[in-house]
């Protein structure tokens, strides 16, 4: 894609923690973060004198136009990021995109119809396809470690965000705890088992008020918990537990993985990665694989660098936000008729 100075120039817009993630992950990876904007000068200040960054702003526009800005990571609130991404793509910025990728399928289809139409490349962030847990567990499965899979139980859960009212309204959102984390689990789903076909669900929110790390009260209008059954193109089940309502949550997720001859379970308190197979192991009993040392963040940022430098193929994240966003869009369906719901095809 052209991009092959010796060090990738890239502006961040946003500055709350997620954009500790990227701004971190990208330095790890070698490169180097030119340009910062938050909606508040002192959020962009801040992560600027942490992390050396030369230019800061308040103004979106002002890190796509600045001169040395080659691409662009956008970890802004949701409702941005249709608005936002179309901006850089008009900007000739190639763009990583913070999950979700908007907040519903249209937005999803501007986005990427405007990069295919202007040849800019779009890519959505999805972190957890980068633990190295995961890594080895796609690796287990085509092995066939495990036999025919035929259940798969995931779990995403924190108490919920206490730094912004904006997560709890589903017009910024497009919905609430589905969309805002359920949306993990979802790609995480789709990058292992492959295709969504049909989807059962029901939501509810159970916390009508919730008090602010700065005080502020907010009462959210969307759901903080989802319970989901989804059936795959393979016949493979699995359920889908999603809350913004434990005090304890998981640790970023919980994947349980129930095969014909044998189990995995991811991030359990088994610990990363733990398996049950006596056939793939030759001995009875659960055993935690040797898991090498690894960055997420380092990993998925020199992945991003790679396939901008034409080094590595287009991960087609673009259209698994897509889809990930139409398998959610099931969900709601779903829990609004109290039927299975087909997901529409990206």
């Amino acid at each position: 894609m052209g991009m092959t100075g010796e060090k990738l120039r890239v502006g961040v817009m946003g500055a709350g923690f997620i954009s500790t993630y990227h701004i971190e992950g990208l330095r790890a990876a070698g490169a180097q973060v030119v340009a910062i904007s938050s909606r508040t000068l002192e959020s962009a200040r801040k992560q600027a004198s942490v992390y050396d960054i030369p230019f800061v702003t308040d103004q979106n526009e002002a890190v796509l136009a600045h001169p040395e800005v080659e691409a662009v990571v956008i970890a802004t609130p949701d409702y941005t990021h249709r608005d936002l991404a179309l901006q850089a793509i008009e900007a000739g910025k190639p763009v990583l995109l913070q999950k979700p990728m908007a907040r519903n399928s249209a937005e999803c289809r501007d986005i990427i119809e405007a990069g295919e139409r202007a040849g800019v490349p779009v890519f959505v962030s999805f972190m957890h396809r980068y633990f190295e847990e995961v890594f080895a567990v796609r690796e287990l499965l085509a092995q066939q470690a495990l036999g025919s899979v035929f259940t798969v139980r995931q779990r995403n859960a924190t108490p919920g965000g206490s730094w912004a009212a904006w997560l709890y309204s589903r017009e910024k959102v497009g919905g609430g705890v589905m969309m805002q984390l359920g949306v993990h689990g979802v790609d995480l789903l789709r990058h292992l088992f492959g295709e969504i076909e049909a989807v059962k669900a029901t939501t509810a929110l159970t916390r009508k008020e919730r008090r602010l790390s700065d005080g502020t009260v907010v009462r959210p209008d969307a759901e903080d918990v989802v319970f989901a059954t989804y059936r795959f193109a393979s016949g493979l089940l699995a359920t889908h537990e999603v809350a913004y309502n434990e005090v304890a949550g998981t640790d970023r997720f919980r994947m349980e993985i129930y095969g014909e001859s044998g189990t995995a379970w991811l991030r359990s308190e088994r610990g990363p990665l733990a398996l049950y197979a006596p056939a793939y192991a030759g001995r009875e009993g659960w055993f935690q694989p040797a898991l090498p040392e690894s960055n997420p963040g380092l990993r998925q940022h020199r992945h991003w660098i790679d396939m901008l430098r034409g080094e590595a193929p287009h991960d087609g994240s673009d259209r698994d936000g897509l889809a990930a966003i139409q398998v959610i869009e099931a969900v709601y369906r779903s829990a609004e008729t109290g039927q299975w719901q087909e997901v529409a095809r990206a």
